[in-house]
């Protein structure tokens, strides 16, 4: 038999569906979820818990001239498996295949392309503006994760919203934080009463006989925001001049309809807060959201199976023991991170130093700013963070740590390339935004030894210092429990060759010795972006007759190009070669499948090599 899941290729057909047809496909897509991705890997218990709400949306709201505004993408597959790209998603996140994330590029039901947290109430006012501006009757809906909900960005917008009196849903979906009370059936009574017109029209014609007495109409208001405090906790976001509806369960079609089918008739901001559980309806994510809220391939029988021990560690637990070690030899350390207390590798730390771990939510800004104002105070902040995401926070690097020359450690992740994830969460942009602020200090190491040295190296400073490394793991090479300071500004030479220079910086220096066996080249490990050692450089030019630099980054304005201007600096002639990131956005796909694509695998430094210098 055909599934009904199978005869639905968009929100259209969807739509002909009669609404009891809706709990059997909710049952289909979820168990479409389970299979598909334990497939391919990607995000699993915030797509489960997303199912219902999905079908909601789509069945009420007419969608593509609708425009939902999904935050992040870790909740937007099943959108993906109802606007015709269910077959596509065997192919997900792979190279040539579709993303992980909204991109309007790929479908017009992404109405926003995203990737990082919080944006979605910002662009669906801008959508709901537009349509006002433009007299269309189109409506904006912003779902938005209660995580990404402690943002700044997302209270600013709110903010803005209850102003603008235009047509904005903005629907919370509660699935971790508890910030609501249980979720019945009075509630979900309540939020179809609330949401309907007779309750609109009637609030605001009591409104209007009221205002002829004020009194007694401030006293309306009092007992109005008493009752609804005590049933929903609506309150801060009817300050902000929404119409507050909810809480109800997001898994409740029964509830999720008619509720949305009236808001939609309502003018002004709404929002709807909804209840899902992470994992929904798959037993083991239910129990364990966090380890499958990202995963790779697995037997969904079996579940995900203890981790066998990796033949080397990775960047990221190479930090979190070195944090660990920093932490217990000097009480001054902290740690902070902007809600990625696992993917940044500081789960062991905040168990062992709870007292001096801070996890600040998803506030990039405030985090950076937080950590000025511990450094202003005697204490070593270490903030750990994405490459990716730092980018929010360029402005307070900028003004609140570098400008006043605070020691505060950067312990930059997810520097480059970062595979399936794609080019929202690349580190493609950080040393070219880093080594032109003053008293910043930038470090790339080669291998995980050199990332332990160099975070110790960093922490050692009486300025602001940053090290990035890669996702995953380097070479295996030994680490070195006891921790030492490198000289700041100096590089080293790591293989000796003829007239080709090759100077890489961080994850570079594995390809560009491999491509030097072949070119009889010499490779140097610079290690600092920032200070650059000058004098390496120079030497390297007198005695070659190519320079060739190699770097996981851009090659607009990063360390490649920090070597062109020390050359001109010291006026020194010699012929050079830039190899990094292109000036584009590298799709996703394995890490190795774009470096190659990019240029920087060994066989790519040859050819490019050879192009300008033949044998």
């Amino acid at each position: 038999m055909t599934s009904l899941l199978e005869t639905i290729d968009n929100p259209q057909r969807l739509r002909q569906l009669d609404r009891r047809q809706l709990q059997q496909l909710a049952q289909e897509l979820r168990q479409f979820m389970i299979d598909s991705v334990s497939r391919t890997g990607g995000h699993l218990s915030s797509n489960l818990g997303t199912v219902e709400l999905t079908i909601a949306l789509h069945y009420v709201f007419n969608t593509p001239s609708d425009r939902l505004v999904w935050d992040v993408g870790h909740q937007t597959y099943p959108h993906k498996v109802l606007t015709g790209r269910r077959e596509a998603m065997s192919r997900l996140r792979m190279l040539g295949g579709i993303a992980g994330f909204p991109r309007r590029d790929e479908s017009e039901f992404d109405a926003f392309g995203v990737g990082h947290s919080s944006t979605s109430i910002s662009a669906a006012l801008g959508m709901a503006v537009a349509a006002k501006l433009q007299g269309e009757e189109r409506r904006s809906v912003a779902i938005i994760g209660d995580g990404a909900m402690t943002a700044g960005m997302a209270f600013e917008a709110l903010n803005n919203a209850g102003t603008m009196d235009a047509n904005l849903l903005v629907i919370l979906n509660d699935n971790d934080m508890s910030i609501s009370p249980n979720v019945g059936a009075l509630n979900n009574y309540l939020a179809k009463l609330m949401s309907g017109r007779f309750y609109a029209a009637a609030r605001r014609a009591g409104e209007k006989v009221l205002s002829v007495a004020p009194p007694i109409l401030e006293l309306a208001k009092r007992a109005e925001e008493h009752m609804k405090g005590m049933v929903i906790p609506g309150t801060l976001f009817e300050e902000f001049g929404f119409n507050y509806i909810g809480p109800i369960d997001g898994h409740d079609l029964d509830a999720l309809i008619p509720t949305l089918k009236n808001i939609r008739q309502l003018e002004g901001p709404q929002f709807l807060h909804v209840v899902t559980q992470k994992g929904k309806g798959f037993k083991r994510a239910e129990e364990d959201p966090c380890l499958y809220h990202g995963v790779a391939k697995f037997n969904p029988e079996d579940g995900i199976e203890d981790s066998k021990p990796a033949s080397s560690k990775s960047y990221t637990q190479i930090f979190g023991d070195w944090l660990c070690d920093m932490a217990q030899a000097d009480p001054r350390l902290v740690g902070i991170t902007p809600a990625m207390c696992e993917g940044s590798g500081m789960a062991c730390f905040s168990k062992r130093f709870p007292e001096r771990y801070f996890d600040v939510g998803i506030a990039e800004q405030h985090a950076v700013t937080f950590a000025a104002g511990l450094a202003c105070e005697g204490q070593k902040p270490v903030v750990a963070i994405y490459s990716t995401f730092l980018q929010r926070a360029y402005d307070q690097l900028v003004h609140d740590v570098a400008l006043q020359n605070l020691p505060v450690v950067f312990a930059i992740d997810r520097a480059g390339l970062v595979g399936a994830d794609g080019p929202t969460h690349a580190g493609s942009f950080d040393l070219s935004f880093l080594r032109c602020v003053p008293n910043m200090v930038v470090m790339a190491p080669s291998d995980e030894n050199e990332c332990r040295q160099m975070l110790y190296t960093a922490f050692q400073l009486d300025q602001p210092s940053a090290v990035r490394y890669p996702r995953g793991g380097g070479s295996g090479v030994p680490i070195v429990a006891e921790m030492t300071a490198l000289p700041v500004g100096l590089g080293e030479i790591r293989r000796q060759g003829k007239k080709v220079a090759i100077l890489a910086f961080g994850s570079m220096l594995a390809p560009a010795l491999a491509a030097a066996e072949e070119l009889n080249a010499t490779v140097a490990n610079m290690r600092f972006v920032k200070p650059l050692d000058d004098a390496l450089v120079k030497t390297l030019a007198a005695s070659h007759t190519l320079l060739v630099t190699v770097e996981e980054n851009a090659v607009m304005g990063g360390a490649g190009s920090a070597v062109a201007e020390s050359l001109h600096s010291q006026g020194a002639m010699v012929r050079f070669l830039h190899l990094g990131l292109p000036d584009t956005y590298i799709e996703q796909g394995a890490a190795t499948e774009l470096l190659a694509k990019c240029g920087l695998d060994k066989d790519g430094l040859v050819r490019a090599i050879r192009k300008i210098l033949p044998e």
